[in-house]
């Protein structure tokens, strides 16, 4: 028999807020955190903005000379992991630490470390390339790096599935304890690419806005949408066996009810058309949790403010839900934030376990024509109060996974 898992703890590290409840605040006011890149200088790109992370600084509790062989991704996920730990209350002299494990992904990496050393390479030979160059840029490291703050000795994994990594680790270790294999879980994604090769790679598929209003960049369902709006930061969530979490007297958030994934095994960037796969990862998600279409109160949409994303998982939603998608309420928090890539997922569930807890919806910023074709009831204007006991988020990532997360409030 599968046991019930629940959400005990949170941290973000986002564009609008490096803490959940500045994040948290902000998406219910509308803040859009996207602004003119500063980290480096795009007078030869098309491209001239990004979610970027502000006054960033690494806990105290995380010792000084380990934080600086971390790359940002991996910054950005133990410092949402240390917010996470702290908030859930839980303490590891107390716990069996193989009980305790970690599903933190990365999309990408660091793609600032390859660029670093290749250029030491090519400058001043393969001597001069930096010791700790490999364990700096690979994806897992930011995992690795929360169980060795932490003493977490569990199931320590890293599922990489481009945008939709976070929900996947989510999932993956919700799975976890659903069947025994840990009791507690700190699962989510961290990231950042905003860099020269990462702006101009995404360029190259003509997949990033050239807009320079950061108002009307990231506007998801939009007739006018151009293209996503790159970001970084990282989103935690402290999953726990539900018993577990009532033994030792934790405050519960919300239950991680249901998972659904799929591939659509049809294009390496290009959803398919007819949204199958994701409306799959959809029904799954809901089986799984035993909910209706029609008890689905709102969903968090993969939203990218692409062309395609955005129509294609229209279709998929209508598909999944039948009727009950003209219904339900719709947002993208990639409106206000961003794509935040291997890190959307984590911030995104944030958003969900938030929406249930306060009983209210962000506005999807940026949406002012909206696309006729996608014919959702997408929250606009600003974010609205409104009864929210189950939600549904996607997450869809190049090469065609899909990955839908069903949270229920408790």
């Amino acid at each position: 028999m599968s046991r019930r898992v629940v959400v005990t703890g949170m941290g973000a590290i986002t564009p609008i807020g490096n803490n959940v409840d500045t994040f948290w605040e902000n998406a219910k006011k509308g803040v859009v955190g996207i602004g003119p890149i500063t980290k480096l200088d795009v007078t030869d790109y098309k491209v001239k903005l990004a979610g970027e992370v502000k006054d960033f600084e690494m806990p105290e509790c995380v010792d000084k000379k380990a934080a600086r062989r971390m790359e940002d991704f991996s910054k950005y996920a133990v410092a949402a992991a240390v917010e996470a730990i702290a908030d859930s209350g839980l303490d590891i002299s107390k716990e069996d630490p193989y009980r305790v494990g970690v599903s933190v992904g990365s999309g990408v990496g660091s793609l600032q470390n390859i660029t670093r050393n290749y250029t030491r390479l090519k400058e001043k030979g393969p001597n001069r390339v930096e010791p700790l160059m490999i364990p700096g840029l690979i994806s897992n490291i930011a995992a690795g790096n929360i169980a060795i703050q932490f003493g977490f000795k569990g199931k320590n994994i890293n599922v990489v599935t481009a945008c939709a990594t976070g929900n996947h680790n989510i999932g993956e270790g919700f799975r976890s304890i659903q069947y025994g294999e840990a009791d507690v879980m700190v699962c989510g994604g961290g990231e950042n690419t905003i860099c020269d090769i990462g702006l101009a790679g995404f360029m190259g598929l003509n997949a990033l806005s050239t807009s320079e209003d950061p108002k009307r960049a990231s506007m998801p369902f939009d007739v006018d949408r151009s293209g996503f709006v790159m970001a970084e930061g990282a989103g935690i969530l402290v999953l726990e066996e539900y018993e577990h979490a009532k033994a030792r007297g934790a405050k519960i958030y919300a239950e991680v009810a249901g998972y659904g994934a799929t591939s659509d095994a049809y294009h390496v960037t290009a959803p398919i058309e007819d949204g199958s796969g994701a409306a799959k990862a959809m029904e799954f998600a809901m089986k799984d949790a035993n909910v209706k279409p029609d008890e689905i109160d709102y969903i968090n949409a993969h939203g990218t403010s692409t062309h395609m994303n955005d129509l294609f998982e229209t279709r998929a939603i209508r598909l999944a839900l039948g009727d009950a998608a003209d219904k339900v309420k719709v947002n993208s928090t990639k409106s206000l934030v961003g794509h935040m890539l291997g890190a959307a997922g984590g911030v995104e569930a944030i958003a969900c376990i938030k929406s249930i807890c306060d009983n209210f919806i962000h506005v999807n910023a940026g949406l002012v024509n909206q696309d006729p074709e996608c014919d959702l009831d997408v929250v606009k204007g600003e974010g609205i109060s409104h009864e929210v006991n189950v939600v549904l988020s996607n997450s869809l990532g190049f090469g065609g996974h899909n990955a839908s997360l069903v949270f229920r409030g408790i």
